[in-house]
């Protein structure tokens, strides 16, 4: 039995990986997926840590899986990085990136370009960096040590690939913040504000809002503190025994998106 209300169900909020794909490998057929959440009568909008690709990427990747959507209904943590950002500096200015294209491009669009003159620098953003090695770190260490703040994406330490779990993008905030004895601002998940940019956009409430994801400490722990009903799937990095020792409890724990569309489905019927 569910601890929520179906019926009062309006908007979905779905992570990437772990609940849609591994590694942009899809997690069953992604055009049925979406046509039940349409047929739910459900809006629904993606919400993901990963800060390496842009909107359009991911816009363009679904469409190849047979899925449309519209670029509101896509955000990740490098847009809710850039967003935090313009906020301190409305004007934009330098900053010392270390991550993949979609944070170089999102940061691109709210006028913050990317620089290592000390003078100029207002922040170092970390990000997942595929390329970071020992003189990135120094120099950032060094930034951040001469005052420049420090801004995490996220702190996912791993996410799922078909080989296993990767290194993430708290791998890279650990190594720079252990080099320069500051701890990082972090912006995505489990921090409210990319779910609360979700609601607006869904035009929901928490109340009303369901959250699919496959991380506790960030997905879940995040939708939780905003209190959006919860939904832990198993296709991605946690465990059975880590979801069911988890407190409070996600609302319904299945091992995919499908399964969980299918209580959903099935608690609208009774």
């Amino acid at each position: 039995m569910l601890s929520f209300d179906v019926s009062r169900l309006r908007g979905l909020i779905l992570d990437m990986d772990g609940v849609i794909w591994q590694k942009y490998q899809p997690l069953g057929d992604l055009r049925t997926i979406f046509e039940r959440i349409a047929a739910g009568g459900w809006r629904v909008i993606l919400a993901t840590n990963n800060s390496t690709q842009s909107p359009a990427n991911y816009l363009e990747r679904l469409e190849g899986f047979g899925v449309k959507l519209a670029p509101w209904q896509v955000i990740n943590s490098s847009q809710a990085t850039a967003r935090y950002l313009s906020a301190k500096h409305p004007s934009g200015g330098w900053v010392y990136i270390m991550g993949e294209d979609g944070l170089h491009q999102a940061l691109a669009r709210a006028g913050f370009q990317h620089s290592s003159v000390e003078e100029e620098v207002l922040a170092v953003v970390v990000g997942l960096n595929l390329g970071m090695d020992y003189g990135t770190i120094a120099r950032a260490a060094k930034l951040i040590r001469g005052g420049a703040a420090f801004i995490g994406t996220n702190p996912d330490k791993t996410f799922p690939t078909p080989q296993g779990l990767h290194p993430g993008a708290g791998v890279m905030l650990a190594a720079v913040e252990a080099a320069s004895g500051v701890k990082p601002t972090v912006i995505g998940k489990p921090q409210s504000g990319m779910y609360r940019v979700a609601l607006e956009l869904l035009g929901t409430s928490p109340a009303e809002t369901l959250v699919v994801g496959d991380r506790l400490e960030t997905d879940i722990a995040g939708a939780q503190k905003v209190g959006c009903h919860t939904a832990l799937v198993l296709s991605g990095v946690t465990s059975l025994k880590e979801a069911q020792s988890w407190s409070p409890k996600p609302n319904i724990i299945a091992q995919n998106l499908v399964e969980v569309l299918d209580v959903l489905m099935s608690a609208n019927l009774r």
